[in-house]
């Protein structure tokens, strides 16, 4: 992943592994960011190669690699990859010697277990998370009561809960009277828990099963694996659909 220089400060955060070129414009506004001891604000900033970028004091580099991991992240990790209430981190069980240049892509909420992304490569990050690219999210949801076909049916056409833009599902298939099968191309955050507390579900398990193409399949909980370039590319080309009603391993 050779850089160009100079290079825009928040497309050199990305490729060192700091976030989504999204997240870090918001490390920059924050005030986080450091480049040669002195705080920078201004999201048009650039910097050479020699240049000594910092992030809440710790230094940051681009790889010379970018990387792509698929983990089964279990219930009781966080995404995040700091949170001084948290000891549990879903990125440390990718253990690899440059797991700290990794961050997720999209996330999973603490409770929920299944499929999430890590990445050093925040242009690739950014496209497969921006809602352009309605890129399927397919989960395996596991209720207290029966789920009522009617209250899904409504979800398909949209729900307003607690912002200006409908929560809506894409597709669903009941599998059994407590277990549904869920497709979003968006990702608010918690919006399965949302949607199935507004019609006075309690969620008991969440499992994310696939992104786009790529599958969770048979990996074990805690367990990775690398993701190959042709799935990414697969990823980003549209062709991520998959028909409901075949075999689920979990």
């Amino acid at each position: 992943m050779k850089l160009e220089y100079p290079i825009r400060l928040q497309s050199y955060l990305a490729k060192s592994g700091a976030g989504s070129r999204r997240s870090c414009e918001g490390l920059i506004t924050a005030g986080r960011v450091t480049v040669n001891t002195k705080r920078v604000t201004e999201l048009g900033t650039k910097v050479k190669e020699d240049d000594v970028v910092m992030v809440d004091d710790s230094l940051v580099e681009p790889s010379d690699r970018t990387y792509y991991y698929a983990l089964n992240k279990p219930k009781g990790y966080v995404c995040t990859n700091y949170d001084p209430n948290e000891k549990l981190y879903a990125r440390d069980l990718i253990d690899i010697p440059d797991n700290k240049l990794l961050f997720h892509i999209g996330r999973l909420d603490k409770e929920s277990t299944g499929l999430i992304l890590f990445t050093n490569d925040g242009n690739v990050a950014q496209k497969i998370m921006h809602p352009s690219q309605e890129i399927e999210k397919e989960y395996m949801v596991n209720c207290n009561a029966e789920v009522r076909r009617e209250d899904l049916e409504e979800a398909l056409k949209g729900i307003y809960i607690d912002i200006n833009k409908p929560y809506k599902i894409r597709r669903f298939e009941l599998m059994t009277k407590k277990w549904v099968r869920i497709v979003l191309t968006e990702g608010k955050n918690r919006e399965i828990r949302k949607i199935f507390s507004y019609y006075g579900y309690d969620i008991k398990q969440l499992v994310r099963v696939r992104i786009g193409c790529i599958e969770l399949e048979d990996m074990k909980s805690g367990e990775f694996r690398a993701v190959t370039s042709g799935e990414i590319e697969a990823l980003l080309s549209g062709k991520t659909e998959k028909p409901l009603g075949r075999k689920i391993h979990s």
